[in-house]
This record gives C-alpha cells, structure tokens and sequence, in this order.
C-alpha cells in the first residue's frame, strides 16, 4: 500500500504552522484516493487502521495501531471522509498518531519534560498592566484556572508584568509535573502537546484534559490578547483562517485524547 503520510511528509508534514503546511501542500499534487473502505482491526498490540484490509503505516513506516479501537476509529474515519484525492491537512488525528508512533513512543517522558517546561513560561502568568478592559478579560479567563490548578494539584505559580521573564517556584513545577502524570501514555502526551503549542498554554491543555474547561473555553482563554486586538483592530482574512485551522487541529487532539 502506499504510504501517503510519507510521501506528503517533508517539509509539509514538518511544520508546525497548519496554515503553512496547507500552503506548502497546496503547491503539491495530491494523491488520489486508491481504496474503497478503511476499517479498523483488533490486533495484539491495539487497533489497527485498514485500507482495503491492508494496514495503514506511518511515515517511519511502522504500523499505524492505535491503544483503543475508538480512537482508531476517529483515524479511519479521517480515511474515510477523504474525497477523490487525499489530503493530510484535513487529517489531524492521522498526524497526531503518527507523530506520537513514530517519536513519541520512543521516549514520552523527554516530550513530558517539554510541557513541563512551557508551565514554566505559561501564557496566562504574564498580565498586561493596561488598557482596563484587557486587563479584566485576562483575570477572568485565567485567573479562575490559576487558583484551580494552585487549589487541586497544589501548584501556585507568580504571576508577572510584560514580557519580563519571571522564574516560576520549583515547588509549582514540580506539582504539575505530578498532575500531568495522570496523563502520561505517549498517546496522551501527544495529545497534550500539540494542545500545549496550539494555545501557548500548558495550564489551559491540562485543564481541558481534566475537564476543567471545555475545548471552547480554553481555546477561548488561550485568545483574550488576540480577541481584544481584534476588538480594537479588526481582523484579517490570512489570520481567521490560521486560527480556524488551530482550532480543528485543538478539537482533533481533545477528541483524540478523550478516545484513549
């Protein structure tokens, strides 16, 4: 079977903008859809997706098995929606999979040390310190999930002014490093990850994988400075659509996440 996520791998696949991978794929021919069904099979090791009873593989070309069949579901059913010609950007949970078979696997716990260290320089610790209207969007959105992580995992982080580096206790650290421990399969540290750098947050990515907020509200939290320059500003065509494209790849990941 061809290996489509390989072929379409370099660079497209590579970057982490999905807005510049659907540029860089747009220049690319697509391949044409070559199966008729794709299905999901039990297997030793998990759930397999199948493309006309052949097994999908990843680009490292290993098989693409998934640890439950409804999240190997969630990937045929990508498979399944493609039309007369396949395209990776409308396949975030095939990525995500692939990503997390082909690196992740190998070492889930180098991966969790990286969002660990993004909590150190979270998004929502750094406040403006005007205009007013920002200043109170921010503290309702952020402040509610500060005092939640500080009260149910016992991580209190500082928070400061601007763009200033403010060096976060050890202790803080250190505690949600215990709380993201509740997620540490490397399926689910993908998932987190990708949440983690689509929302510059890793707060907001582990209180949606709590179920402290919901997909929409963390996304929503993760967008108040944007949300108040648009406000102010307007927006644009090219940025509406980089953060609709986010905001798929953000659902994707949850979805993903909530199947495991």
């Amino acid at each position: 079977m061809r290996d489509i996520f390989s072929e379409l791998a370099a660079p497209s696949l590579s970057d982490e903008d999905p807005v510049r991978r659907a540029q860089i794929q747009m220049k690319q021919p697509l391949p044409k859809r070559f199966y008729k069904e794709a299905t999901v099979a039990g297997t030793p090791d998990g759930y397999a997706v199948h493309l006309d009873g052949r097994s999908v593989k990843t680009p490292a070309k290993q098989v693409l098995v998934l640890p439950t069949e409804a999240a190997a579901e969630l990937v045929a059913g990508e498979w399944r929606a493609q039309e007369q010609e396949i395209n990776p950007a409308t396949m975030p949970v095939t990525r995500i999979a692939n990503s997390t078979i082909d690196g992740i696997i190998r070492d889930p716990a180098a991966v969790a040390d990286e969002i660990v260290r993004f909590s150190g320089t979270d998004l929502i610790c750094y406040r403006a310190d005007s205009p007013s209207t920002l200043v109170a969007n921010q503290q309702a959105h952020w402040d509610p999930i500060l005092r939640w992580v500080a009260d149910t995992h016992g991580a209190r982080f500082i928070l400061a002014e601007g763009v200033m580096h403010q060096e976060q206790p050890a202790e803080a650290i250190d505690a949600f490093r215990k709380a993201l421990g509740k997620h540490a399969s490397p399926f689910a540290i993908g998932c987190l990850h990708t949440m983690t750098t689509l929302m510059g947050s890793a707060l907001l990515a582990l209180a949606i994988a709590d179920k402290r907020l919901t997909p929409a509200e963390g996304w929503a939290a993760a967008h108040v400075d944007e949300d108040w320059n648009m406000s102010q500003w307007g927006s644009d065509a090219e940025a509406e659509a980089r953060r609709d494209l986010r905001w798929k790849e953000l659902q994707a990941a949850n979805a993903l996440l909530e199947a495991l």
